[in-house]
């Protein structure tokens, strides 16, 4: 038979439904991109968490030194050396053209420096006004505030093996570090500060770059000068407000100078691997595995700080967060786990319709 016969034939019996070994090949052959697609996601999501984790774990090490050991306890001014930093790094991306024109109006940019700011002050008053227990509750309220955001902004919906995996992450990390817990009038004020303000930020960041279809470079591009001039504005005075010391007077050498051109160099990356986890997941996901960080701190500070703080209460609390996290992952991946009301909802009436896409169209986070 011809190869127009051929042709014949397989239409005649696509069109009478029957399916020839031609048209099966055919049919798995499209589904072939899909999953290539989904394992090329798969990838790039824990590329993206992994290039998180370590610059987050990296730049705590590094500031911890800088601070501890040289005395730099500047931490507002060396943030706004970071933004300052990250900003170099979007102009000669946009210069050699990787970050392509971009518009974010006004209003939103000054409400996203606000939330960014006062976070940034709010948890350093709340440390300096708090005990450490303390601030670490407040840290960990974070995740049902960003929980709240979600569910009034986006109807985002969550399962209850999701709610539980929350908490059992929460219990864990408070388990493993949290200690003395005592709160004052001013202290609680500055920590319900802190909390709101990072929620929002963290929220803002998801919902600019959905909006506006922000690239994390894009978004970066926007917000970073502005973070840049408002906090080396404010830095020396925050600073000299919070420790009593003047940034004029200290006394830079060559060492100190290296571990704050470190930072600056690891921070571009802890901004820009944020905005991009942010950006491709949603902010609570952010906030509960990046429990982990707090995990890998512990661990490194044991093993090159001392093991004075090691003990059967802090591998107890790890373990059940860690355990918590995995169970996170799991039960937000499930289809129901955590997604968006409106989409579960006509979930079933677009399965009856054939719509075998439509686990994109539910935008599942």
């Amino acid at each position: 038979m011809s190869l127009c016969g051929n042709a014949l034939v397989y239409y005649n019996f696509d069109f009478k439904g029957k399916y020839s070994p031609l048209t099966t090949r055919i049919r798995k052959k499209k589904k072939m991109p899909s999953t290539s697609k989904a394992d090329k996601k798969a990838a790039v999501d824990a590329a993206a968490w992994t290039f998180n984790v370590v610059t987050s774990v990296g730049i705590i090490i590094v500031n911890k030194a800088l601070m501890a050991t040289y005395g730099f306890s500047f931490a507002t001014t060396l943030t706004g050396l970071h933004f300052a930093t990250t900003t170099l790094m979007t102009v000669v991306l946009r210069w050699l053209g990787y970050i392509q024109p971009s518009h974010l109006p006004f209003t939103e940019l000054l409400k996203f420096i606000l939330f960014a700011n006062f976070s940034i002050v709010g948890m350093n008053v709340s440390l300096m006004w708090n005990s450490v227990g303390f601030y670490q509750i407040a840290k960990l309220t974070m995740i049902p505030v960003s929980c709240l955001l979600e569910v009034v902004f986006d109807k985002i919906r969550y399962s209850r093996d999701t709610k539980l995996s929350i908490l059992v992450v929460l219990l864990g990390v408070a388990v493993c570090t949290v200690t003395d817990v005592s709160v004052n009038t001013k202290g609680f004020a500055a920590a319900f500060i802190a909390v709101w303000s990072t929620s929002l930020q963290q929220y803002y960041v998801h919902y600019l770059q959905r909006k506006y279809s922000l690239t994390s470079f894009n978004l970066l591009g926007h917000t970073a000068p502005a973070q840049a001039a408002s906090l080396l504005l404010i830095g020396p005075f925050l600073d000299y407000w919070l420790t009593n010391k003047r940034i004029d007077e200290f006394q830079f050498h060559l060492p100190s100078l290296v571990f704050m051109i470190l930072s600056c160099t690891i921070a571009v990356g802890t901004n820009l691997s944020q905005f991009i986890c942010i950006g491709r997941f949603t902010a609570v996901s952010f906030q509960v595995l990046g429990h982990m960080k707090t995990i890998l701190v512990l661990i490194l500070g044991f093993l090159f700080f001392g093991k004075e703080g090691l003990n059967i209460q802090v591998v107890v609390g790890m373990i059940i967060a860690v355990i918590g996290m995995i169970w996170y992952g799991n039960a937000s991946s499930k289809p129901g786990g955590k997604e968006r009301r409106s989409h579960s909802m006509s979930r079933n009436s677009q399965q009856k319709h054939g719509g075998s896409e439509s686990s994109e169209a539910d935008e599942k986070v």
